[in-house]
């Protein structure tokens, strides 16, 4: 196989890693403080896409399009936390999940009603309209270069933020102790209103940027939040760098498998069962990963109190 072609496969798993990296940081940070499942959060996602792609056709701008739908998801996420999610704190898992399973019920059928049941689909800006040349006779989208350096500054602000602030501090101990952080003052409340905004935020930013890529359509949220829990499962809940680094893990692992497996099958046994067996292994490789993570670290590969 062609090392350029393992080059720009590597280049879209990170890609596709990164942007992983965006749901879950919110997702784990949500799980692993407040002890809260929220199946809503592909929601978000869905619905900072689809305000994107309003208001990037409204203003013809996808800079302006893209701050319009991050402060507008931002709004509905602490909408979201105020009047409905502020009641489920307190409530076992099975409640909470029941309840934000309804959510994407809602979520849904509002989006078809508000924007049809044909999918849309994002323009990339201009300036990214070529591709960057990175080695003799290999150039790359510039779009999925921008979308790669989005989410390593993303990672960095959010390790400078939990690792480095006073908020972060009051964030990691009430991942660590919600009850003793309550007990020396952390006003709990605020923090979760603060990191359901945030996460919110990282969901448009998410959503705006795949569309450009991926379809604009009712129902994206339910596939791409299995991954982000497979993601915060074998990171650890609660860990950002974990998030990160699951991320990463699962988005190569992910785009990899899906071009080396049907190959490297080709090689030992009929084209015919290679092409429909390939696809089948490769869709089950994440969740085998999963799995092998959680035999040798329950507690996932970089553990919140680690």
């Amino acid at each position: 196989m062609e090392l350029t072609l393992l080059i720009e496969l590597a280049l879209n798993g990170l890609q596709f890693g990164l942007m992983l990296f965006l749901l879950a940081a919110g997702l784990t940070l949500v799980f692993g403080i407040m002890d809260f499942i929220n199946l809503a959060h592909g929601s978000l996602y869905m619905l900072g896409a689809y305000f994107a792609a309003s208001f990037i056709m409204a203003t013809d701008s996808f800079w302006l399009g893209l701050v319009l739908a991050v402060a507008a998801t931002m709004v509905a996420g602490v909408i979201l936390e105020v009047l409905v999610f502020r009641r489920l704190y307190q409530r076992n898992h099975m409640s909470q999940v029941l309840a934000t399973f309804a959510l994407i019920l809602i979520f849904n059928e509002g989006a078809r009603m508000a924007w049809g049941e044909q999918p849309l689909r994002l323009n990339t800006p201009e300036i990214f309209s070529q591709p960057v040349q990175i080695l003799p006779g290999f150039s790359y989208s510039s779009f999925r270069l921008f979308i790669i350096a989005t989410g390593l500054a993303v990672a960095a602000v959010l390790y400078v933020l939990v690792a480095k602030t006073r908020l972060g501090m009051r964030v990691r101990a009430g991942a660590s102790d919600r009850e003793m952080a309550t007990a020396m003052g952390v006003n709990i409340k605020t923090i979760f209103t603060l990191l359901f905004a945030f996460g919110a935020a990282l969901c448009a930013i998410a959503g705006a940027l795949l569309g450009t890529i991926l379809s604009v359509q009712v129902g994206m949220g339910e596939s791409i939040l299995i991954l982000a829990f497979v993601v915060i499962v074998v990171g650890g809940i609660g860990s950002i760098r974990g998030a990160l680094i699951g991320s990463v893990l699962v988005g190569c692992v992910d785009t990899l498998s899906r071009t080396l497996l049907p190959s490297m099958l080709h090689a030992v046994m009929p084209a015919a069962v290679a092409s429909s067996l390939g696809p089948a292994l490769a869709s089950i490789l994440i969740y085998l990963l999963m799995a092998g993570v959680l035999f040798f670290k329950p507690e996932g590969l970089f553990p919140a109190r680690s």
